[in-house]
Parts: structure tokens; sequence; C-alpha cells
């Protein structure tokens, strides 16, 4: 495994290195009108928080405005890591083209004078999921829990009550413990949690006064049936967490790098019988010396692709070598 990135190690401020991703949809009720909503979810690559914002569709437009909120409340952002989905290029395409349009010497003045810093974007390559798992994960915790309970009790909330939901979902997977080391020392302090990093305070946050039951999801009182359906994400949500704390082994022998050359089988799981055969024609090589990701050329263009969707036919000095026939090559 590759080590850490930088902007995993620094020492900086919440949110300052951070990921996103979206998930949804969910139906809600707004009066008589079923409505589809969406969510973002911004997860701090230092601090390990993580920051929900509620959308209306997945469009650039949407994206943009719930990356703004975000800003507003959670200070500026230096890196934003992602995968190649249409929103989130399209809103480095818009606000690369609105940067263009303004005086360029203006604003570096400015951003040098108050220490400001422009948004730098790193995309994972196509179908490279396993290299965001660090906000992965988040999403996963998340999105599994939150749509067996919204696919069922969506239509119980309306726009408001979505928006309140998803905030105290953020302050509960926010108020887990990030270290356990000391937990067997009596004379110990209480685990530092996202939530100490986010508020500065020891306190935990209390759920409101009142006893929530299943009938709740069907009172007039929407706030009532906001707080069942977190008491519901809290019981579950706390125990699918703990089962992913177990330790999992990890791939930790280096292997031979992909080279220019090589002939592999790509893994495609759109098309069914498809079985394309490659030919790498460069390599993206990580700061440890590794391979992670090639480009490859097929008889319908070309694809970047990670290495765990490549399986190795030929390497390239059997292909290049002319002294080994055909049938020594599938020997080997």
């Amino acid at each position: 495994m590759a080590d850490l990135p930088q902007d995993r190690v620094n020492a900086s401020e919440p949110f300052t290195y951070c990921a996103v991703d979206m998930f949804g949809p969910f139906q809600i009720k707004d009066g008589r009108k079923c409505l589809k909503r969406y969510g973002a979810l911004f997860t701090c690559l230092t601090s390990r928080a993580i920051h929900i914002e509620s959308t209306n569709s997945l469009d650039t437009d949407s994206f943009i405005n719930a990356l703004r909120r975000m800003i507003a409340r959670r200070g500026s952002i230096r890196l934003m890591r992602c995968d190649n989905g249409t929103n989130f290029i399209g809103a480095e395409n818009e606000l690369k083209k609105a940067l263009k349009e303004m005086d360029q010497e203006c604003i570096k003045d400015f951003m040098n004078a108050n220490g400001a810093d422009w948004i730098e974007w790193k995309h994972n390559p196509p179908l490279a999921s396993h290299m965001g798992g660090v906000w992965e994960r988040q999403i996963r915790t998340v999105r599994s829990i939150l749509f067996t309970m919204l696919r069922s009790h969506g239509e119980s909330l309306n726009d408001e009550s979505y928006r309140t939901f998803l905030t105290e979902a953020e302050s509960i997977v926010n108020s887990r413990p990030l270290a356990v080391d000391t937990i067997n020392d009596p004379q110990s302090l209480r685990p530092l949690t996202p939530n100490h990093l986010l508020t500065m305070k020891s306190t935990i946050i209390m759920p409101p006064p009142g006893i929530f039951q299943k009938e709740d999801l069907y009172c007039r009182k929407r706030w009532r049936r906001v707080q069942h359906l977190l008491n519901e994400f809290w019981s579950r949500w706390k125990r699918e967490y703990l089962t992913n704390l177990q330790t999992r082994s990890k791939w930790d022998k280096v292997k031979r790098n992909f080279k220019v050359g090589d002939i592999v089988l790509m893994k495609e799981d759109s098309k069914r019988c498809s079985w394309p055969m490659c030919r790498i024609i460069d390599c993206n090589t990580d700061k440890d010396g590794l391979v992670r990701s090639v480009k490859l050329i097929t008889t319908n263009g070309t694809f970047e692709r990670p290495i765990n969707k490549l399986i190795l036919l030929l390497e390239r000095e059997e292909v290049d070598s002319p002294t080994k026939s055909q049938s020594e090559l599938f020997q080997d």
C-alpha cells in the first residue's frame, strides 16, 4: 500500500483539506408534492469530521451552491479530492472560467495579503473508488442507513425536516471517538472526537427531552418525527460502525510494476461477455515509485484505469523478445 498523502498528515484547520461525494435521491413530501432531494457529504481528511449539505439535484449549479454554503460555515478549502463525477468536473471548470473573467493581479494581491487559498482539485482515476477510501467509507456508513430509513419514512418529512435530519445525523457521526489508546486508564480524559475539534467544546450534544416512539411518525409535530428517525439512525449507525473497526488484511508485498508495452485484460462490469485486451501506453507513478493507474489503448480508443481493474497477460519483455515461441509464452 502507498503511504498516506501529505494532505492526510498535515496539521491544519478542519476542512482545509477535504473530499466530497454525492448521494441520493430521497423522496420527501412538501404538502401534496413529492420532491427529490440529494446530499453532498464533505469529509475532512485530517480531523475525520464530516459535513452534509442538502441539494435539490445533481447538476453543477446545485453542487456549487452546496460548496459555497459549506465554505461559508467551515472556512476556506485548500484541496478538494473527488471522483470524476460530471458535477464535480463541471464545478471545477465553472469556477476556473469565472476566475479568468476577473482581474488576475488584483486577485493574486488580495489572496497573498489575506493568506487565502484557491481550491486545488484532485480527481481519482475512473473506476478507482478504492483510492478514495477515506471518504467512501464515510459515505457508506451514512448512506446505507439513510437509504433504508428514508425509503420507508422519507415522505413523512418535508424540506425543513429533511435538512434538520441530515444536520443531526452529521452531528452523530462527528461524535465518534478518534482514538482509544487511553480508554483503559481511569485517569485519562474523554476520547477526542471530531465535534471537539469543530466546536471547541467538550460537552456532549444531548438530544431534546422526551421519549420518541414509532407512533411519532404519524403525529402532526414534525420535530418529533425527526427525533424518532434520528434515534433509529443512532442505533443502526453505532452497530454497523463498530463492525467496521475490526482490522482487515491489506496488500503489503511489493509486486512487479506495470510497464509500457504490457498486454493486459481489462475488467469491464458494464458489458456482458466483454473481455477487452489492451496495451499499456503510459503509467502513472506515485511518489513511492509504484504504479497506481495506467493509460491503455484498445480498438475502441484510449482509457485510464487503476491497476486493480487489470489482469496481466504478457509482460513487455516477453512481448518484445523474439526468442520465445507463442506456446512458451502461454506456458509462462
